[in-house]
């Protein structure tokens, strides 16, 4: 993937194929989980991952290689989204 990919905004850049290989995601950072939702990484305990949708529910993931990092949370701070 060429710079100019990896330097505009998200959805116009692929954080997996800039970075050259699946990044794992963070505390704080939006990903896809399934097709077309969305949700906020909320801990990592023990290795497994937590996530929280716009609400009050969090729930352990199954598989976390299905995790697509969208936002990091450097992102959200700096669109004012956290």
């Amino acid at each position: 993937m060429s710079d100019g990919q990896c330097s505009g905004p998200p959805p116009d850049r692929d954080i997996k194929g800039c970075l050259g290989s699946a990044r794992q995601p963070e505390v704080g950072d939006e990903v896809e989980y399934a097709p077309g939702r969305r949700a906020v990484v909320t801990d990592i305990r023990r290795g497994d991952y937590y996530l929280r949708t716009w609400g009050n529910r969090e729930w352990p993931v199954q598989d976390p290689e299905q995790l697509t990092v969208k936002r990091t949370r450097a992102e959200r701070v700096a669109a004012g989204d956290l």
